[in-house]
């Protein structure tokens, strides 16, 4: 991990339009993510060394995956989808996985969805209303408003990040 001004996350612009901003801040932090699992084990990315947390890096991923998926396609466009890691008898599925579940199978599902979502977004306006309404506060939102809300998630889950990464391997950077 690198904490060089190099280190490939796309710098979000600070004259752009609103929806270019939203892009470039939701896209900065998808990439932070990314660079924060850059270099691990699938060992070291399945870790929980923050005790008695279950958090890990391969958990956050598979979370951010089906928040993706969630907000984007089941929220904004209506889609009735099947659910991914979590279930109704397993809130926390995205954290909890088998020998059998890989890193490099969520990572995958995880950049499917990211790019599920930039098309589910692509063309609908930032006033445009959600098609369904949240299962947990039975609202419709905006999509400027689910594309504040995932810039929000991913910062707040990239702090978890820092925090992971650096006990994994000491490596820090912001």
């Amino acid at each position: 991990m690198t904490t060089s001004p190099a280190d490939r996350r796309p710098e979000p612009s600070t004259t752009a339009g609103e929806r270019e901003m939203l892009d470039g801040w939701l896209d900065y932090h998808r990439a932070t993510l990314a660079w924060k699992c850059e270099g691990l084990s699938d060992e070291q990315l399945r870790s929980t060394p923050l005790r008695p947390s279950a958090l890990s890096l391969m958990g956050l991923v598979r979370h951010m995956a089906e928040v993706e998926r969630y907000w984007f396609r089941e929220i904004s466009l209506g889609e009735d989808l099947p659910d991914l890691y979590s279930t109704r008898e397993n809130r926390d599925g995205d954290f909890d996985f088998t020998a059998r579940d890989t890193w490099a199978e969520a990572q995958e599902v995880w950049r499917d969805e990211v790019g599920l979502a930039r098309r589910a977004a692509a063309d609908r306006s930032l006033d445009a209303l959600s098609d369904a309404a949240s299962h947990h506060r039975g609202e419709v939102f905006s999509l400027r408003w689910i594309y504040t809300h995932m810039i929000e998630e991913y910062a707040r889950h990239n702090g978890h990040a820092d925090l992971l990464r650096e006990h994994i391997d000491g490596a820090t950077g912001e």
